[in-house]
């Protein structure tokens, strides 16, 4: 039985643990408010309604992809690719490549970022890691113009990250979402999650400042997973409406 992603590679061990996810997620919520593509968002209107939905919804997905056998992960890719084409048809326009292009590279890059906060540095041959699945992603829903490894990925990133950010409207609606969505007391912890992940060029923009009051804490965090408390901590992190969804977020499928 052939997967996608091998049953021991390290982003199967990345995208298992909800923590990590959700520190993905912070991160590429503050990204995705700064792409001058947003406004995209703004015509689905999923992301600013519903930020914790979209959450699941993208965690969903990526467990299809990463945790199926390919034939699975290909018809989920496949899924993702039709919907983006019928938002596409329905606006009358194409979603940029390098739009395409940079919500992956968020992924690769929020994937190595939440795990080495929260377990340990990856290895340059675990970053490759990373970096192939998710150009194999890209790859099968047709985006061009990709780098084929993680080295000569790393100055696209950073091109990317001058080039296609900026502070707009949308981008001060988006946290004025996030805000009224999580409430005041998670929306600020999400905010101090994303000081600890952002790169340099994302917290510039963002203003969020250079230290975050949950470094302190991520000591006793780390030492509440030995003794299974962590969930009890994610539930008081999320609204209690999405109980299930925070208990689901740490069974990784077989």
């Amino acid at each position: 039985m052939e997967f996608f992603v091998e049953q021991d590679s390290v982003v199967r061990k990345i995208w298992g643990k909800g923590d990590t996810i959700l520190f993905i997620f912070a991160g590429a919520a503050a990204e995705f408010a700064l792409n001058k593509a947003v406004d995209w968002l703004y015509f689905t209107g999923r992301l600013p309604a519903d930020p914790l939905g979209r959450l699941f919804s993208t965690v969903s997905y990526a467990r299809q992809i990463v945790f199926s056998k390919e034939e699975d992960a290909f018809k989920a890719i496949d899924k993702m690719t039709t919907i983006h084409s019928a938002v596409e048809k329905s606006r009358g326009t194409a979603i940029p490549n390098w739009a395409y292009q940079d919500v992956l590279y968020m992924l690769i890059y929020y994937s190595i970022s939440a795990f080495e906060l929260l377990e340990r540095k990856l290895t340059d041959a675990e970053k490759e890691e990373v970096f192939n699945v998710f150009y194999r992603v890209g790859i099968r829903m047709g985006i061009k113009d990709l780098p084929s490894t993680y080295e000569a990925w790393l100055p696209m990133r950073e091109e990317h990250l001058k080039t296609n950010l900026q502070l707009s409207n949308f981008s001060l609606d988006l946290y004025k979402q996030y805000k009224k969505n999580l409430g005041i007391i998670r929306f600020f912890l999400l905010k101090e999650g994303q000081k600890m992940v952002v790169p340099k060029r994302v917290n510039e923009l963002l203003q969020l400042g250079n230290f975050s009051l949950l470094t302190p804490i991520l000591f006793g965090y780390k030492l509440s997973r030995k003794i299974k408390l962590d969930w009890l901590l994610k539930s008081v992190v999320l609204p209690s409406e999405y109980k299930a969804q925070i208990k689901d977020l740490d069974v990784v499928p077989g």
